[in-house]
């Protein structure tokens, strides 16, 4: 009787763990507090986690974004150095690597595996994270003790991968886009000044746009500073010695 109860209770926490996920793009926290969100949802929603973490591409490198536990980054970080371990099977074949003895893993990770199985660390999930049949990353979740991740726990955890791996790609979208607005108010702020830097510098010098624009880039170059900076200063001088002008009448 006790075991239809317990698959219950797993169902409920996978259940929970979803419905976690569905809210992830509705924050606007950053995206670090997300991800590490869905790590934590990890291991509710996987039967016998003790730890989960986040991996993702950047650049063709994988990488461990968040982890819910430090063992769990520790243990990533010594994959990735070692360019073997779950994880990167699990990405670089697109699907599921389950262990439940790294320590007995001499054939399929023969560094890897007696390292972590030493640090007491002994089962290990890793879910890729598939959008479009594209790898965007992987969620490993691990359990110190033997044989933990079963039949039943690896179903949960391909369930919540899928869904965690459309919950991470539009949390990422959404932050891109944010950020790419971020840069372009700042672009335009910055090409705003510069133009009245340039008016500035006409007025004068009485010479053409292009003139002044080459006398900004020299101020530039000689104060080694960025060109919007140098405009800054040359607008606020120019509105300082206004103000002055303005309180002698």
């Amino acid at each position: 009787m006790g075991a239809p109860e317990s698959v219950s209770d797993d169902e409920h926490d996978l259940n929970a763990g979803l419905a976690g996920l569905s809210l992830l793009i509705t924050g606007s926290q950053p995206l670090e507090v997300l991800l590490t969100r869905v790590a934590d949802l990890a291991v509710r929603a996987i039967p016998g986690a003790d730890g989960a973490g986040v991996a993702m591409h950047e650049n063709g490198v994988l990488s461990t974004v968040v982890a819910s536990a430090p063992f769990v980054r520790d243990i990533d970080d010594i994959q990735y150095g070692l360019g073997e371990g779950p994880c990167v099977s699990a990405t670089a074949h697109r699907r599921v690597f389950v262990t439940g003895s790294l320590g007995g893993e001499q054939r399929r990770w023969p560094r890897f595996g007696p390292r972590v199985g030493r640090l007491g660390v002994h089962s290990a999930l890793s879910l890729p994270l598939l959008v479009s049949d594209e790898v965007i990353g992987a969620i490993n979740v691990y359990a110190h003790a033997k044989d933990v991740f079963d039949e039943n726990a690896g179903q949960f955890g391909e369930l919540f991968a899928a869904s965690a791996a459309v919950a991470v790609h539009n949390v990422r979208v959404l932050h891109q886009a944010e950020r790419l607005t971020r840069q372009l108010q700042v672009a335009l702020t910055s090409r705003a000044i510069i133009d009245q830097a340039i008016g500035i510098i006409i007025s004068r010098s009485g010479g053409t746009a292009s003139e002044a624009f080459t006398a900004l880039q020299n101020m530039s170059q000689r104060e080694h500073v960025k060109l919007a900076v140098v405009a800054a200063q040359l607008v606020d001088e120019a509105a300082a010695r206004a103000r002055a002008r303005h309180k002698q009448r």
